[in-house]
Formats: structure tokens, C-alpha cells, sequence
């Protein structure tokens, strides 16, 4: 596939460099499946409840990471619109150095904290043993998560949407035979589980880097050599500090609702945690094609297309639309049916059902959000993006604790639609509000040589077949 996404039918593009990434997320998503579906009907409730009651603390590390990252991914796209090819293997040996070193001490600290941690979220006393083990064992890979979404992200600003794909494939094969093994046969529960996918994710990461090193000869670098550029770490944190302090106290938020959710019993944190983690497969595709439009539009800035920019929005919104849709019209049929999957009790799989009743009509909402967040964030608006994201949770928080009394359990669900409304309505006046400044700014591809545009490779490293993605 070609890698210079300012070029041919945008929404070929799109689709072509999406697919990918809703495989990948399918597919990660799948081996967090694995781990509650074996825990479940090997272990039973309980223990599935203790698995979801450590979602919203490890996921706070996750987020941030995801979130820097997303920024990192714009920075590069932008760049290899303007054709700087030396300043991507900065980025790259910069940020895979900084993270790592920085989420290896987070792990270090974060194992011997998880009581107290547990213990401030009110969590259920007969799951505590069961999350804390579990969620001991996954802070052990973060660091490599953190390595491995930075390669990720810098290989989709270059257009590679591929790699993340046969990583995570490896990643989820390699999960899925262990947790067979450990947790089936041996026994091992939650604890295996957990060993089960901090493995896999060493496997994904050295995968990734393996790939990137034989295909891109200008990713290559020596640490020795580069290290850390302090000009790009700045230069980068303009990008990424934005959607990682939103991501960071978004978790927050969640670790809060979790705290919330907690009191209605371990039997709605098994339905809802369990219904989360359904949904959270559901609704990938209007993500990836969120990060779709993000890329497409980093790349046609850089290029100095804003005029076609606009138009993957536009094209993007539309796509969408129709997949939120079909999302929809499929959890509304098969929602009570996965949730069974799990090995929950007939109550606890009603209570599943509701939630999604409640949430699933509001799918369409959250994609037109995604699309203009996608959008917003391609042209480099990342900080509105991440004050737009807290803002809205806070929305989700106090709605969440407003009307508990009057909707019960199922304000979960409610209170999350309400904030999707206000993302939406928040991100379409910023659209608007830009289009002036916009309109007034010239679409220069017809002046600028595309060899200025695309990257080459001597080497042939980025070149026929290889340029897959």
C-alpha cells in the first residue's frame, strides 16, 4: 500500500489504512476476551469481578500511554508530509527511550501500592485478593507497552498501519496458548491469566521492533548514538502532553466511577465491567477510523493541503455515520448473547442487557464525535481536543452522581450517552469556530513538487512491495 495518504480517493485511503487498525484492536481486545471468558467459566464470578475491578486502575496507565503516543503519531505524520525524513528516526529513539524509562519506574512503584489503591475504591472485600494479585502481575508490562505503542504510533504517522495489525496477531496467538495452558490446565487463575498477557506483550514488542527495523532502514538507530533529542521531546510534547493529561484524567475519572460502580455490589461490576469490555470491541471501528481521519489529515496539513483535509473529514463523518449505525442495530440483537459468553449469573446478564438498551442508540453521536475529534486533532488542535475530553467527563461524573437515586445501576450508561451530546456539540462549534482561519489558508499542493512531499528511500527500505500497510 502506498504511505503518502495525500494522494488517490480518499475514501479508499481511509478504509485501506483503517482496516488495519480495527483488526488490531479487534484482535487486542480479543485477548482481553480470552482472559475474563477462561477466568470466568474456570474460576467463576468472583473472580471475574476481581479481574474488572483492576480494569480502571491498569487502564489509567494504558490510556496515558495510548494517548502520548496518539500525539507522537500526529507529529510524525506531519513531519513525513513535509518530507523530513532524519527527524522521524529522532522521534522515534527519543520517545521509545523517555517512555520506557519512564513507565518502568511506574511499574516499580505501582506493585507494592496496589492495596492501598484497592482499598480506595472501595472495592468488594471478596475480590480484593483476587484484583490484587492480577493486577500486581500486569504492572510488570507496562514498560514494554509503552516501547511498543511508541514504534506503533510512528510507523502509522509513515502511513504503516499494517505493523500494529501482525503485532498484535502474534501478541493475541501467544496470549491465547498460555492462557489455555496456565490458567486451564494449571490452574493458575487470575494470576495466570495476568502472566499470560504480561508475556504476550514482550512478545508484540519485540515483534514490532524487529519489523521496523528490517523494513525502514531510516528508522534505524544506535541509542548510543541518538538517545534522547531534547529540541523533538519539545517539539513532541506540544502534540502529546494534551491527549495524555486528557487520557490520564479521564482514567482518573473511571478509577471515580469505578469507586461509584463498586457500591451498587460485585454483581453489577461483573455485568458492567463485562458489558465494558463487549462494548469496548463494538465500538473500535468508530475509534480507528477516528485515528484514520487524525492520520489522513496530519499528513494533508504537512503537505499543506488543508482543502483535501477537510474533505477526509467530511468523507470520514460519512463513513462513520453508516458503521455506527450497523454497530448499533448489533449490540440491540447480540448483546445479551456475548455477555452470557462469560459465565455470569442469569441477574448479572440482565443487567448487561439494560446497559446496552441504554447506551447503544447513542453510537452514532459518539462516531460524529470521533470524526471531529479526528479531524481537530490531525491539524494539530490537540490541547482544545484534551480540555474537550475532561470536560466531558466531568459531564459523566456529576450526571453519574446526580441522578444515581432516580435510574439506579443504569446510570452508568445514561450518564456516558449525556457526555457523548456534549464531546459532539463541544467539538462541531471548535469545527466551526476554525473554518475562517482555515478558509483564508491557501492549498499549495499544486506548488509543491510531490518529491518534497513523499518520502524515498535510496535503500529501497520504503519502496514496492514493502510500502504495506
Amino acid at each position: 500500500m502506498k504511505r503518502d495518504l495525500t494522494q488517490g480517493s480518499i475514501g479508499k485511503t481511509l478504509v485501506r489504512f483503517t482496516i488495519p487498525l480495527i483488526l488490531s484492536g479487534l484482535l487486542q481486545q480479543v485477548f482481553n476476551w480470552v482472559d475474563a471468558f477462561i477466568v470466568g467459566n474456570v474460576e467463576g464470578e468472583l473472580a471475574l469481578a476481581g479481574i474488572g475491578a483492576t480494569a480502571s486502575i491498569y487502564n489509567l496507565f494504558v490510556t496515558v500511554i495510548v494517548g502520548f503516543t496518539s500525539g507522537v503519531s500526529v507529529l510524525a505524520a506531519q513531519k513525513y508530509g513535509m518530507g523530513e525524513r532524519e527527524t522521524l528516526k529522532r522521534i522515534l529513539s527519543s520517545f521509545t527511550l523517555l517512555l520506557g524509562g519512564v513507565f518502568f519506574v511506574i511499574a516499580a512503584i505501582g506493585i507494592p501500592l496496589t492495596d492501598p489503591v484497592l482499598a480506595l475504591l472501595d472495592t468488594p472485600a471478596n475480590i480484593v485478593s483476587v484484583g490484587k494479585e492480577y493486577l500486581q502481575i500486569l504492572f510488570a508490562g507496562i514498560p514494554f507497552l509503552a516501547v511498543y505503542n511508541t514504534y506503533s504510533a510512528v510507523l502509522r504517522g509513515l502511513g504503516d498501519s499494517k505493523a500494529p495489525f501482525l503485532s498484535v496477531l502474534v501478541c493475541s496467538g501467544v496470549n491465547v496458548a498460555l492462557d489455555i495452558v496456565f490458567v486451564m490446565v494449571l490452574r493458575y487463575g487470575a494470576a495466570g491469566a495476568a502472566a499470560a498477557t504480561v508475556v504476550s506483550q514482550m512478545t508484540m514488542t519485540v515483534f514490532v521492533i524487529g519489523y521496523t527495523v528490517k523494513k525502514y532502514s531510516i528508522l534505524r538507530f544506535r541509542f548510543n548514538r541518538i538517545g534522547i533529542s531534547k529540541s523533538i521531546i519539545i517539539k513532541g510534547a506540544k502534540y502529546s502532553l494534551p491527549p495524555a493529561v486528557q487520557c490520564g484524567t479521564s482514567s482518573v475519572g473511571n478509577l471515580v466511577l469505578q469507586r461509584f460502580m463498586n457500591g451498587f455490589g460485585e454483581q453489577t461490576v461483573a455485568a458492567i465491567t463485562t458489558s465494558y469490555r463487549i462494548d469496548s470491541v463494538i465500538i473500535l471501528p468508530i475509534v480507528n477510523f477516528g485515528s484514520g481521519i487524525a492520520t489522513l489529515v496530519a499528513q494533508n496539513m504537512g503537505a499543506s493541503r488543508q482543502q483535501r483535509a477537510k474533505k477526509v473529514l467530511k468523507t470520514g463523518s460519512v463513513m462513520i455515520a453508516v458503521v455506527s449505525l450497523c454497530l448499533t442495530a448489533l449490540i440491540l440483537v447480540a448483546g445479551g448473547g456475548l455477555i452470557s459468553m462469560f459465565g455470569l449469573t442469569a441477574e448479572s446478564v440482565d443487567i448487561g442487557k439494560s446497559f446496552f438498551l441504554s447506551i447503544a442508540s447513542c453510537y452514532i453521536v459518539y462516531g460524529l464525535a470521533m470524526a471531529l475529534r479526528g479531524y481537530l486533532e490531525g491539524t494539530g488542535d490537540m490541547l482544545f481536543s484534551g480540555i474537550a475530553g475532561i470536560a466531558a467527563l466531568g459531564v459523566r461524573i456529576v450526571a453519574s452522581y446526580a441522578f444515581a437515586a432516580l435510574f439506579g445501576n443504569m446510570v452508568i450508561a445514561y450518564a456516558e450517552a449525556f457526555s457523548w451530546v456534549v464531546l459532539l456539540i463541544v467539538y462541531l462549534l471548535r469545527f466551526l469556530q476554525k473554518q475562517p482561519q482555515n478558509r483564508s489558508a491557501p492549498d499549495n499542493s499544486a506548488d509543491k513538487p510531490i518529491s518534497s512531499r513523499r518520502l524515498t528511500s535510496p535503500e529501497g527500505a520504503m519502496t514496492g512491495k514493502n510500502e504495506g500497510g
